[in-house]
């Protein structure tokens, strides 16, 4: 089985070496000294967790992290820095930061730090899978039937989908019915929870919400 991967960001060649003396064999560590040079390289770059110093010449660590958050979300992160600030840690927290530490560091802190990105990463991993799988058994619906799901799974009524669809309620629970075949859900219940893995947001205010399409 291969070591998972930890990519570091920094600078500085001597806390690449320390970053890589505490966690390898554990983990196959691999440096940049640079973070445009880590971003040009991410798409062909497995998951793994990322070790990011915050002051990086050039473009910084925040926003190295903000653009890896919106392009990338396989890279859970931890920033680290020589400089204490409660306000680059917040920052950094906010915009998507699985932990943030200061220099010097011990080896029993950056461990458990990394170890709490590979659970993010494991997390995030299970349920892309989830979210696959869902997809799949919900290909086969027609627009219709999305339609249809997208009230059920919105907690509306069979008259109030009907009325908003143009059809009648008997229409609806016909559709109810092919739906629950098609994808093979036992129960409504099920059928919920399958849409809601497929990656369509809870509704909010009563707006109904939007499943995937094929």
């Amino acid at each position: 089985m291969n070591a998972p991967t930890v990519y570091v960001v920094d600078d500085d060649e001597q806390m690449q070496t320390l970053v890589r003396r505490i966690l390898e064999p554990a983990y196959s560590v691999i440096s940049f000294a640079d973070a445009r040079q880590f971003l040009g390289v991410v798409p062909a770059l497995a998951p793994g967790c990322l070790v990011l110093d915050v002051y990086l010449p050039g473009l910084d660590g925040l926003d190295t992290l903000r653009a890896l958050a919106k392009s990338d979300p396989r890279f859970p992160t931890i920033m680290i820095t020589g400089m204490g600030d409660v306000n680059i840690a917040v920052q950094a927290m906010k915009a998507g930061a699985v932990d943030f530490i200061e220099k010097p560091f011990t080896s029993a802190a950056l461990r458990d730090s990394v170890a709490l990105a590979q659970r993010r990463l494991a997390d995030s991993a299970g349920k892309e899978v989830e979210r696959d799988a869902a997809r799949s058994r919900l290909a086969s619906l027609s627009e219709r039937e999305r339609e249809v799901l997208s009230g059920l799974v919105a907690g509306l009524p069979n008259k109030t989908i009907a009325y908003d669809l143009g059809v009648s309620p008997r229409t609806v629970e016909a559709h109810r019915a092919r739906i629950m075949s098609k994808t093979q859900a036992p129960n409504f219940s099920a059928l919920v929870r399958l849409a809601l893995a497929a990656g369509e947001a809870a509704s909010r205010d009563g707006e109904k919400p939007v499943i995937p399409g094929r």
